[in-house]
């Protein structure tokens, strides 16, 4: 199948960068992420965010699949993104032996808008704004906990793409594909409010761990603590 239709003023790639920009900005600002990035989260703190990914993840990778024909989707569809593995491979080495479910109401949510989707452009949506995101900034969260965590690479497959050697070609290939899709304005706009949904669910999930901040407080000579739900 084909979409045809009137291009929008802008490129979609563009539109969905420029039209989500402060979603973007205030969740990548949350008071977890930060304190994570400056290596006073323990180990704890980070399986638990680990875990709200996990249950984000599978939605997100089961409807993509699930939907893989519908055009929108097929034009990022890719296994080689795909983080359930892993996610639950890093689980392994953070909080091994420990269940990969959370009661995180943030996360349930998050799942619940992906597996709720019945139209591709939200999928696409959620699609480019978290793979997108493990392909940029994820990739320096990776490298800052390798060496805030004394890691050698365990316990970070989260961040690494062994399909993907080279992420930038990748993205630029990415954005291409949204941008051939040619879509008229009123269909880009509904696909960027999805993005700043997806931003906002991202943004709650860190807001519902920065509550558990205190517990998370990594001290001076960290040892592994039992990781909460």
């Amino acid at each position: 199948m084909t979409i045809t239709a009137a291009s929008a003023q802008q490129p979609l790639s563009a539109a969905l960068r420029t039209g989500s920009r402060a979603e973007h900005e205030s969740a990548e600002n949350s008071g977890f992420v930060t304190e994570l990035l400056a290596g006073r989260v323990n180990e704890a703190g980070y399986a638990a965010y680990l875990r709200r990914l996990h249950t984000v993840y599978v939605a997100l990778e089961d409807s993509v699949f699930a939907h893989r024909d519908d055009p929108l989707v097929a034009a990022v569809y890719d296994p080689a993104l795909e983080r359930r593995a892993a996610l639950e491979a890093d689980l392994d080495h953070w909080a091994p032996g420990q269940p990969l479910e959370t009661t995180s109401v943030a996360a349930a949510a998050y799942a619940d808008r992906l597996r709720d989707a019945d139209w591709g452009g939200a999928l696409l949506a959620h699609h480019y704004t978290r793979y997108l995101g493990d392909l940029s900034g994820g990739r320096a969260i990776g490298k800052t906990l390798n060496r805030i965590f004394a890691l050698d690479g365990a316990g970070l497959a989260f961040y690494d793409f062994p399909q993907i050697p080279k992420p930038k070609p990748y993205k630029d290939a990415y954005r291409a594909r949204l941008d051939a899709l040619d879509l008229p304005a009123d269909v880009a706009a509904r696909i960027v409010d999805e993005v700043k949904v997806a931003f906002r669910l991202n943004e709650a999930v860190f807001a519902e761990l920065a509550l558990g901040l205190p517990g998370y407080a990594r001290p001076a000579n960290p040892e592994s603590p039992t990781a909460p739900a």
